[in-house]
């Protein structure tokens, strides 16, 4: 992949500007990629994105409200419980919170609009795949197909995450914290969260986590999405509104959003087929870029968009 393939640039949407990258032939079929939790667009591996581009379709990654080069709502609080927003989470009951994954949703359609994409597949991951559910339901004229990847449902009484898990996505890396430490954090939590058969070399994830912190480091953002994602509540009313072909891949080793995660997802949507992956966690392994983008292009393959 050459710069001359990524376009970039900067979409006004839903009152906010929100940072793009565009990849392939603008002529092939549109993929818009939602990212989760925490994570901008370069997270989006670029030899995923290139194998999606292989294979015939323009590939749209883009920085989700409050991460990355899009705005930030800086002068909002989240205010209240934590422990009490959590507490409503695991019963599926949503929290006033500064904004919701619905609001984030409404951010997706903006950019689309900008980039002047009638109908496009959506693939989101984790935090992404809600988002993805929700924009999904709310547009289905717009949605040719969905795939979500490690996500759910958010109703009541999912199994929780891994003590490991919850405890290094809320740890704070200090006050302060240096770029070495926030570097270091992100290795030690993706040794939490990640592939136990398939594990990155650290350097490639120091280097990943450098490149996020280089670009924009915005820790109050990091609280406020996880805010949205806790008080929005069960996503169920979304989920089974679904009529896109669906497809949804989650791992069985995934320590933040547990296999079953992945299950509720599957079984909300209507006609849904569901790939566990073995010894996946909760990331997007080199070594599976080809078996992930393979479950989403047949996944494509259902319906081609108009545009």
């Amino acid at each position: 992949m050459t710069s001359q393939d990524v376009r970039k640039g900067t979409a006004t949407a839903n009152g906010l500007e929100i940072a793009y990258e565009d990849i392939g032939n603008i002529d092939d079929p549109a993929v818009l990629l939602i990212m989760g939790f925490s994570c901008q667009l370069i997270h989006w591996p670029l030899n995923f994105c290139q194998l999606l581009v292989d294979a015939g379709y323009r590939v749209i990654r883009f920085d989700n409200r409050d991460i990355g080069l899009s705005t930030k709502f800086d002068s909002v609080r989240l205010e209240g419980s934590q422990l009490l927003r959590m507490a409503r989470f695991e019963l599926g009951l949503p929290s006033p919170v500064p904004y919701t994954l619905v609001d984030m949703a409404a951010d997706t359609d903006g950019l689309l609009d900008h980039l002047g994409i009638d109908s496009v597949h959506v693939v989101g991951a984790s935090m992404g795949g809600m988002i993805a559910q929700v924009y999904t339901a709310e547009h289905p004229d717009r949605v040719a197909s969905l795939g979500i990847l490690f996500s759910n449902t958010n109703q009541a009484l999912m199994p929780p995450p891994h003590p490991a898990a919850i405890r290094t996505l809320l740890e704070s890396p200090g006050r302060n914290p240096t770029r070495e430490q926030i570097v270091a954090k992100a290795v030690q939590a993706h040794k939490v969260i990640g592939s136990p058969k398939y594990p990155e070399a650290e350097d490639v994830t120091a280097a990943r986590a450098g490149e996020a912190f280089d670009r924009s480091y915005s820790p109050a953002g990091i609280v406020r999405q996880f805010g949205a994602t806790l008080g929005t509540g069960s996503l169920l009313s979304y989920s089974t509104r679904i009529t896109a072909p669906t497809v949804v891949v989650h791992g069985s080793a995934d320590r933040l959003i547990r296999p079953a995660g992945g299950r509720a997802v599957a079984k909300a949507i209507r006609g849904a087929t569901l790939h566990i992956v073995d010894g996946m966690g909760h990331d997007l392994p080199q070594q599976l870029h080809t078996e992930l983008t393979g479950y989403l292009l047949s996944n494509f393959a259902a319906v081609r968009p108009r545009g």
